[in-house]
């Protein structure tokens, strides 16, 4: 039985709540006057009419580009949300305990690291699953391992335990007739050495996001072979990174819940149709990382997949059923339940 391990995790650095900012260095008015396709008269009106909303995301994650573009795009705007982005870093158990206590309105963050302390009853419910694909689990070259199978007896270099990358790896692997506890070693390593931990011959894997092992892939001279992602196998076409509102804002303005979820549908949506427009959008908040490799990083993602309604609730029940088996959630925990009472239908 494994546990997830709590961090101390702080919201840092709020990104200035300023108006629609230029898309792109020239053309942009041309550019977001279709996008948005609305007159002067019709913006004005929703612009009056705008909803304060504080919104957390870790700004580092490629696969929030989303987000991004519906700030700058006037997305949010055009659903009639004042929406303030607040960076965040750590743990995003920590973060559970800000929405619920109304420090951030609603935050973004993965399910896998949600599902213990939701289990704990946090006031917050997941209203949207946003996309699937941003976490893989890769061996390094020089091991000849090619296979998940090929892995029993063998170390995996995590930068956390309780890290959403161990927890659904663990499952993944589980799923394949190993068990994660006695016949694979995982090792903790931080981030910035993983690579090296492999290099030398300390760990014959790594499970991590991207961009993350992204980076670490491409500064690595011997190579790495990816083996899955959590988008791989009976996980195809399932989401990973959902939003959370507080159960005070959903009480009492739910309206405002479902204009936010109905921007990150369009946004990501959008994200989908215009990956060069989103690629420069995105490269304002991202770091180390270039043009064409956030492209190439928006090429493992499933934007177009977007878990709502009874879709959502079927998600969370399966991954309920998954951590529960492997001990993560408690042996008296009805998955079944447990989605109802964490999920919210608000589209």
């Amino acid at each position: 039985m494994f546990h997830a391990k709590k961090k101390a995790s702080t919201i840092i650095a709020q990104s200035p709540n300023q108006k629609r900012r230029t898309l792109l260095a020239a053309g942009s008015a041309a550019l977001v006057a279709p996008l948005l396709g609305m007159g002067g008269y019709a913006w004005a009106q929703t612009a009056r009419k705008r909803t304060p909303l504080s919104f957390a995301w870790n700004q580092t994650s490629f696969c929030l580009t989303p987000i991004a573009v519906a700030k700058e795009t006037g997305i949010f705007e055009k659903n009639g949300l004042d929406v303030s982005l607040v960076n965040y870093s750590g743990s995003t158990d920590q973060l559970l305990e800000a929405i619920a206590t109304g420090k951030s309105d609603a935050a973004v963050g993965m399910i896998y690291r949600w599902l213990k302390p939701l289990e704990a009853g946090f006031d917050v419910k997941v209203v949207a699953g946003l996309h699937g694909g941003c976490m893989r689990l890769s061996a390094y070259k020089p091991t000849g391992i090619t296979r998940v199978e090929e892995l029993r007896g063998k170390t995996i270099g995590v930068p956390d335990l309780g890290a959403p990358s161990t927890h659904f790896f663990k499952v993944f692997i589980h799923k394949r007739g190993i068990d994660p506890e006695k016949e694979v070693t995982w090792r903790v390593y931080p981030r910035d050495l993983l690579g090296l931990a492999a290099e030398k011959g300390e760990i014959q894997a790594i499970a991590d996001t991207d961009p993350l092992l992204y980076k670490i892939e491409r500064d690595s001279k011997a190579g790495f072979t990816e083996l899955a992602t959590n988008a791989s196998g009976e996980y195809h076409g399932r989401t990973c990174c959902v939003v959370g509102v507080g159960g005070k804002l959903l009480r009492e303005n739910r309206p405002t819940v479902a204009a936010l979820t109905r921007s990150l549908v369009e946004a990501y949506d959008w994200t989908a149709g215009h990956i060069d427009e989103s690629a420069r959008i995105f490269l304002k908040y991202a770091t180390n990382i270039t043009f064409d490799e956030l492209k190439e990083l928006y090429a493992t993602l499933n934007l177009h997949r977007h878990a709502i309604g009874a879709d959502l609730r079927d998600e969370i029940v399966g991954y309920a059923k998954d951590f529960k088996e492997l001990g993560v959630l408690k042996a008296s925990t009805d998955p079944a339940k447990y989605a109802d009472r964490v999920f919210e239908k608000v589209l």
